[in-house]
């Protein structure tokens, strides 16, 4: 397994309280390196975030401020598409955290801890990625690649209709997102253009029904390697807009604009287990959240056996 280039996919940890709207700008560089066939990772975070964390507008809340701890769990396989690579992942947050802030002229303190919303999401490399058997693998060299990914993200976290914020999200919502990679030397350079669509909440704020329009969204990775295999370094930048949010038919007029700044290290330990490195901030224009974010990421990375058996075949021979 040492013959063939060391990659890590790593698991962008920046899930706050609001988890499944904040995750809209996630920045992910690395999203669309390729893997060999039947690649595993198991990786989990933790990420501490303080400032104004909310970025939805049709939420009263005024003067809001939380400070949020939060652990990721995640799973991520490589799988053969038509002849294209592409991966598989699932993604589970557990947060907590206090709050405090302003609701119709009261100031309140709260505090919650629980899951939020479960993400499932398959990647496809569309071009320039096809997909490996790990001993063909080392001959591989990586220049354009462009792909697609889609994630759901399912309301499975903790949501109490007569709270806020919760850290659930209490309805459907997917996200699609078209990418492309360039590499240049030691440089890697993305860009990405998405879509994130959301189905009504009907129990917001009581059994109010929440309805919210699409949110845009475009990001860009500048990525240098280290020199060792595995080490690479980082600056990202994403921007949101749109989501604008009806109550009850009643429009709210807000309209989300958020820009997303992050710098990651990567840092492996041995072939097979690695540490990432995250800060960030998210700068607000209209609406939109205005935090700061700091956290790491350890994962762990094994073959399927019998993909690990034709590996070592192939290099006895």
């Amino acid at each position: 397994m040492r013959n063939y280039s060391i990659i890590f996919f790593f698991i962008t940890i920046i899930f706050l309280a609001c988890p499944s709207k904040l995750i809209a700008q996630e920045l992910e560089p690395r999203a669309l390196t390729n893997l060999p066939k039947g690649l595993n990772f198991a990786a989990i975070g933790y990420a501490h975030a303080s400032g104004n964390i909310l970025i939805d507008p049709a939420i009263p809340l005024e003067d809001f401020n939380g400070s949020i701890n939060t652990i990721v769990m995640a799973y991520v396989k490589s799988v053969n598409f038509f002849g294209a690579s592409g991966k598989v992942d699932v993604i589970l947050p557990f947060a907590g955290g206090d709050f405090t802030g302003v609701f119709e002229d009261e100031g309140f303190t709260d505090a919650y801890t629980g899951f939020g919303d479960l993400r499932v999401r398959a990647t496809i490399n569309l071009t320039g990625a096809p997909s490996l058997e790990p001993s063909d693998f080392k001959s591989y060299e990586q220049k354009t690649i462009s792909g697609i990914g889609v994630q759901v993200f399912v309301p499975t976290g903790n949501y109490k209709k007569e709270q806020l914020p919760n850290l659930g999200s209490n309805r459907w919502s997917l996200r699609i997102n078209y990418g492309i990679s360039q590499t240049f030397d030691r440089w890697l350079l993305e860009a990405h253009a998405g879509i994130w669509l959301f189905s009504p909440n009907n129990n917001f704020l009581g059994d109010n029904k929440q309805e919210q329009k699409p949110l845009w969204i475009a990001k860009g990775n500048v990525i240098r390697n280290l020199g060792k295999k595995g080490m690479w370094l980082a600056f990202s930048a994403g921007f949101g807009y749109g989501g604008e949010t009806s109550v009850n038919d009643v429009r709210i007029d807000a309209t989300i604009s958020q820009l997303r700044l992050g710098l990651t290290y990567a840092l492996p330990l041995d072939p097979k287990n690695a540490l990432k490195f995250t800060i960030g901030s998210g700068i607000r224009f209209k609406q939109g959240s205005d935090f700061d974010v700091f956290g790491v990421t350890y994962s762990h990375r094994w073959l399927d056996k019998k993909k690990l058996k034709t590996l070592k075949n192939s290099t006895d021979e």
